[in-house]
């Protein structure tokens, strides 16, 4: 089991909001502009909205700074509570928030559970041993992915809170109406107070929704390999032609190339430029018929690269003559 102290750094944020009906896209919007508020605050890692699931009810929202500090700066920040009060119109009823010092961004599709304890510093080392049993028993179940154990972080936070992941939704079934799981928690009855949240997607990734709200892990190959490609292709040319002053030889060249590839498209192009302008093809809304929403998304992913493929032959051709 994984035990973060109160001294690591990074710091992550899961916010669970339920959305009053017929809100969710404005609602969406008014994240996505909190979001971008959160980005201009010191120590700002990234922010992901996961829409509800199958798996998971609520729009989870998760945010991760580089520490506790910068955590609780924008958390207290008067432009958040000025954000927050204008957001409350979409809000069904009140959301939860859990803070977790320390760990690692994982960005596997699986399907994340958080739990919260209140625990006494007098019933500490009792509830270390249980969570250690229920580890060893989780470990067993199919799909099982890994724990993580979070202490509370002072002046944020007073709960305990553990992350368990599995692969599918019907591995995390299997284990949470398991007849192990039901005799861990008779055995752990003094902590049975507790707060659990499901996050279908756990922390993201190139895609970090499931298509249609559905219990998948993503859109389809055919629609992955578009979008990268949407992605991939302006990243390519700027890069080549920011190195190209370098002159390193071809071996080189691509070495440091692909590098710096993976990292514009894994923090940039996707989550910036490729996401949102295909959500709506990626993620279809369960309103709108799939070959409507196939047909515009290929229009779109067809419209973005003509127009980055007049700006580079102008570029490259007209303006300066490159190779």
């Amino acid at each position: 089991m994984d035990t973060k102290s109160p001294t690591d750094t990074a710091a992550t944020v899961i916010i669970g909001q339920m959305v009053r009906p017929g809100f969710e896209q404005a609602f969406e919007e008014w994240q996505n502009d909190l979001n971008r508020e959160a980005s201009k605050y010191p120590g700002f890692l990234g922010a992901e909205v996961n829409p509800p699931t199958a798996v998971q009810p609520e729009w989870i929202v998760v945010y991760r700074f580089d520490s506790i500090a910068h955590v609780q700066a924008w958390i207290n920040s008067g432009t958040r509570q000025e954000r927050l009060a204008a957001g409350e119109k979409f809000f069904d009823g009140p959301g939860t928030q859990q803070v977790l010092g320390g760990g690692a961004r994982h960005t596997d599709p699986l399907v994340t559970v958080a739990v919260s304890h209140h625990v006494t510093p007098d019933n500490v080392p009792d509830f270390l041993a249980w969570q250690e049993r229920l580890r060893l028993a989780e470990s067993r179940f199919p799909g099982f992915r890994g724990t993580e154990l979070f202490r509370p972080v002072a002046g944020v936070q007073d709960e305990w809170t553990t992350l368990y992941r599995f692969d599918t939704a019907t591995d995390l079934d299997r284990w949470l109406v398991s007849e192990e799981r039901k005799q861990l928690l008779a055995e752990g009855e003094k902590f049975a107070e507790f707060r659990s949240r499901t996050i279908d997607n756990s922390f993201g990734s190139w895609f970090a929704f499931d298509e249609n709200g559905a219990e998948t892990k993503g859109p389809s190959e055919f629609k992955t390999s578009i979008a990268v490609w949407v992605g991939l292709y302006p990243t390519v040319v700027l890069l080549t032609l920011a190195m190209s002053p370098l002159h390193m030889p071809l071996w080189l060249g691509l070495l440091i190339g692909n590098l710096l590839s993976s990292l514009v498209m894994s923090f940039v192009a996707m989550p910036y430029y490729v996401n949102p302008l295909l959500k709506h093809w990626l993620r279809p809304p369960p309103n709108v018929p799939a070959v409507k929403s196939d047909w515009r998304g290929i229009g779109v992913a067809a419209a973005a690269l003509a127009v980055w493929t007049v700006v580079f032959y102008l570029v490259t051709r007209v303006f300066w003559q490159l190779p």
